[in-house]
């Protein structure tokens, strides 16, 4: 018997744009043998159901159902594509606990820290051969000393929202004088921001997920952005960025590599398909964490769906695989 699956897409960011993507690539590759989807819409006016006819049809929060030609229909799980608020900082994970609908994300807690790009690092530093950039945290409106800050840190930063996605208010700093106004630029998406030292190395970001009962570490994919870093027009313009899908890493940093993917995913308590972005520094090789990110883009320029692509197996069984795990 087929599961009825809600696929919510959208959002309250400028990531909304993102995910509608996302979702498309997703309703087009799962198993329509397997299960009825029902793309919802979530945005500030409100959640919606558009069947082909274009006449939006409103979602009962009371108990996340949907009422449609007078038949109500509730769903067996939910599949969350909304990269950034409320989708990914624990907000929607906290209210389909409550209503105890399974879903295909992290769980509320993992999802909210995560969303924090300070404090994940600070839960990730001690793992094994994994190293962080130096780095400062502050608030709007806060008692920080930029002056202090330059002071402290090493040229070029790295300057972004700190729970902000896709790239969006970010800056490279080169030049100590440019520091204040590439903070004022990620205030305005975030009320915190991240200040970090430039690590050179070659960058990464690597894609792993729970599934049949195992943590599956999927192939990296090495990133050479053609702009000065990897900023929203090199990870969404097609030919913007040069993507190498496996990354050429050799037997150690192979393995090395993996063992610490697996081991971020179990430190933060992970579900379904996250992918983390990572630098090997130059000359040293060492490991440096970037981000995690847990629902990564399902675009089709997306790394998620090259990486599936290079293990072999489809989308489609990629995401039954998803959904199986979610619903078990």
């Amino acid at each position: 018997m087929r599961k009825t699956i809600a696929l919510l897409t959208g959002g309250t960011t400028g990531e909304w744009v993102v995910s509608v993507k996302s979702a498309a690539t997703i309703a087009q590759n799962i198993d329509a043998d397997l299960y009825d989807v029902y793309k919802i819409m979530l945005n500030d006016k409100g959640w919606f159901y558009e069947p082909a006819d274009s006449v939006k049809i409103e979602i009962d929060k009371n108990d996340f159902s949907l009422t449609l030609d007078g038949r109500k229909i509730k769903f067996d799980g939910v599949f969350i594509a909304i990269h950034g608020s409320p989708g990914e900082d624990g907000k929607l994970q906290g209210y389909f606990d409550m209503l105890n609908i399974p879903y295909t994300t992290c769980d509320a807690l993992t999802s909210s820290i995560t969303m924090n790009k300070g404090y994940t690092k600070a839960i990730v530093e001690g793992i094994d051969n994994l190293h962080t950039a130096k780095s400062v945290q502050i608030f709007k409106n806060g008692n920080y000393d930029l002056k202090q800050i330059k002071h402290d840190l090493k040229l070029p930063y790295f300057v972004k929202p700190n729970s902000g996605g896709s790239s969006i208010g970010m800056s490279k700093v080169k030049h100590a004088d440019d520091l204040d106004a590439a903070v004022e630029k990620a205030f305005l998406e975030d009320n915190q921001v991240l200040i970090e030292e430039f690590v050179s190395g070659r960058e990464f970001s690597i894609g792993v997920y729970n599934a049949k009962s195992q943590i599956t570490v999927l192939p990296t994919t090495e990133v050479i952005p053609a702009n000065e870093f990897f900023d929203f027009e090199a990870k969404y313009t097609p030919g913007a960025t040069q993507e190498i899908t496996p990354g050429k890493m050799n037997d150690e940093e192979y393995l090395r590599v993996h063992q610490i993917i697996k081991d971020v995913y179990k430190k933060l308590n992970c579900r379904g398909v996250v992918r983390v972005d990572y630098f090997l520094e130059h000359d040293t090789s060492n490991f440096y964490f970037i981000e995690i990110n847990t629902i990564p883009g399902q675009t089709a320029t997306s790394f998620i769906p090259q990486q599936v692509a290079a293990t072999g197996i489809t989308l489609k069984q990629f995401y039954t695989d998803l959904m199986k795990e979610t619903l078990n």
